[in-house]
């Protein structure tokens, strides 16, 4: 994951792409089906993680 930290926590940004595309292809997936389907799953992630961090530091 790539984060971002400060004074009053931390934001994930995203994924580290290079290594989701590595990961993807060691288990012998398509890289068009990861290209495809990677960033709509990353968005998500991204939302719900910083939406569980704001939650527990209020």
């Amino acid at each position: 994951m790539r984060v971002a930290g400060g004074v009053s926590g931390g934001t994930v940004l995203g994924w580290d792409m290079g290594a989701a595309l590595q990961l993807g292809a060691a288990l012998g997936l398509s890289p068009l089906i990861i290209a495809e389907l990677l960033p709509p799953i990353e968005a998500v992630m991204v939302r719900k993680t910083n939406e569980e961090i704001e939650h527990r530091h209020g």
